[in-house]
């Protein structure tokens, strides 16, 4: 019951990995704020978590509006006092070769995958400082680990998370802040139903590997428990795993596969 009483605050909250998170938050009796841009879907998860007795409350949130992000953490402060938990869960994926990507798409994964949550991590650290504790986690991704067909915008998005939160995680040592990159390989949701496509329209489709993943249920889980247990990476997956000690110690046999790889 680590998270018992605490007030934790996710992004991307209303489908996929964020939504698990929240009903494994809700089992430990959490206190727990559910941010999306879907506030249809956000009302749907509040009802769920309310059927267990446990407290759920929303905060419509469009991650790339950093006056609502400075807003919505001031109202959540003023409404409990503290962030214990940030969770920076919500991102967008891609599928669209570089060639045929105009920068404008680019630009919107990047708003959406590294600044909307850089801004909103930003937003709650004084608040962190000040109550010197706390604990920040944001949801990478294996394709933050390397790049690979059909992800290009999406990987450089997820490599710049690394950099910034590796740097915070020095930064805020002597805070008792701690640091958590999560590195989900294949879960299913429905995150490539919604990749942006070279047009900018959503993908549509479920990807085959992904649809073989591990459930949501169980990333939700391998997650919280990394943050429970002060890991400052975790990776989470099944087999797809193996290609990131494959890309670190066979690196010519890792370029020959991903050059295979049209899905996740």
């Amino acid at each position: 019951m680590f998270f018992k009483n605490k007030i934790v605050w996710i992004t991307g909250a209303s489908s996929g990995i964020g939504e698990a998170l929240v009903y494994e938050l809700a089992k430990q009796n959490a206190t727990i704020v559910i941010s999306s841009n879907q506030e249809n879907e956000l009302k749907r998860v509040k009802d769920n978590v309310e059927r267990t007795g446990a407290q759920c409350f929303v905060q419509f949130l469009d991650i790339t509006d950093i006056e609502g992000i400075n807003q919505a953490t001031t109202q959540i402060i003023n409404l409990f006092g503290k962030i214990d938990v940030l969770i920076n869960n919500a991102g967008i994926s891609q599928r669209s070769y570089i060639v045929e990507t105009p920068i404008d798409l680019d630009r919107k994964i990047m708003e959406i995958n590294y600044f909307g949550t850089i801004a909103l991590t930003k937003a709650v650290l004084p608040y962190m400082i000040k109550q010197n504790y706390g604990y920040i986690a944001v949801t990478s991704s294996i394709s933050g680990k390397f790049g690979f067909p059909l992800r290009s915008a999406y990987s450089a998005a997820k490599h710049a998370l690394h950099g910034f939160f590796e740097t915070l995680r020095s930064e805020v040592y002597n805070h008792n802040i701690k640091v958590l990159i999560a590195f989900p390989g294949r879960v299913q949701t429905n995150i490539s139903l919604h990749a942006l496509t070279k047009d900018g329209t959503a993908h549509g489709e479920m990807d085959k590997g992904q649809a073989g993943g591990i459930t949501s249920e169980k990333c939700a889980r391998q997650y919280l428990k990394a943050i429970e247990k002060d890991k400052k990476e975790v990776l989470i997956g099944s087999i797809e795993l193996l290609m990131v000690y494959i890309h670190k110690f066979l690196p010519n046999l890792f370029y020959k596969l991903a050059r295979k790889i049209k899905s996740t």
